[in-house]
């Protein structure tokens, strides 16, 4: 569990540390306090939020502006936040192709547990149905990337209520937990989007560990 803040200061640490190869590819996986967070678009979502700022308060709820693509979203107890520090260069230099593949790996994670979800043309994220798995919103600064992707495994989906998800009002919200019907460890859940994101990215995966002193668990791939 670590606030959004810290692990907000930690990628665009590792992502100085990154350029300047002081370390390798990293996929940093978290779970967040309650949080909604802002992208670049337009007024970051801010409009979107249904709830009061006194509502947010007393739910325990902070609102982050975060430098990511897409619009606003929420962060939760439940939720797998993975965070790649990835140098795209030389030969993925391909937002479209980074995003597509970012969905490729939670699909087979999905697909892992029996649900077929999918892309769905012109929205971003992983879809069953019409209801939305996993979220995506990343940044690349020179082809360095940071944020990344929010996989609902457990997570109480009521706290979307307090805004329109992703700017989308017509589409819902599921979990894991909800498409199945039961509780996933997460340890395992994680270690198969280790998997499918080293399968994916082309890179094999290096042993759990943690970065910059931080308790923040990560798994380092190399080329």
């Amino acid at each position: 569990m670590v606030p959004y803040a810290d692990a907000l200061a930690l990628q665009r640490s590792l992502v100085d540390d990154r350029r300047a190869g002081r370390v390798d590819d990293l996929l940093l996986l978290v779970e967040h306090p309650h949080v909604l967070t802002l992208g670049v678009r337009g007024d970051g979502g801010r409009a979107h939020i249904l709830a009061t700022a006194e509502t947010l308060a007393a739910r325990g709820i902070e609102v982050y502006e975060t430098g990511r693509g897409g619009d606003i979203t929420y962060h939760g107890p439940g939720q797998i936040v993975g965070y790649p520090i990835v140098d795209l260069s030389p030969d993925r230099r391909d937002v479209h192709r980074y995003v597509r593949d970012l969905e490729e790996v939670l699909i087979r994670t999905a697909a892992d547990y029996g649900i077929g979800a999918a892309r769905v043309d012109g929205l971003t994220g992983v879809w069953v149905g019409r209801e939305k798995l996993a979220a995506i919103g990343v940044r690349i600064a020179r082809w360095i990337t940071s944020h990344g992707f929010a996989f609902n495994l457990s997570t109480d989906l009521d706290y979307f209520n307090l805004i329109v998800p992703c700017g989308i009002a017509d589409r819902g919200v599921t979990s894991l937990a909800r498409l199945i019907g039961r509780i996933v460890d997460r340890s395992d859940v994680e270690e198969r989007i280790v998997t499918h994101f080293c399968d994916v990215f082309a890179r094999t995966p290096a042993a759990a560990s943690t970065v910059n002193g931080a308790d923040t668990h990560s798994r380092p791939c190399a080329v």
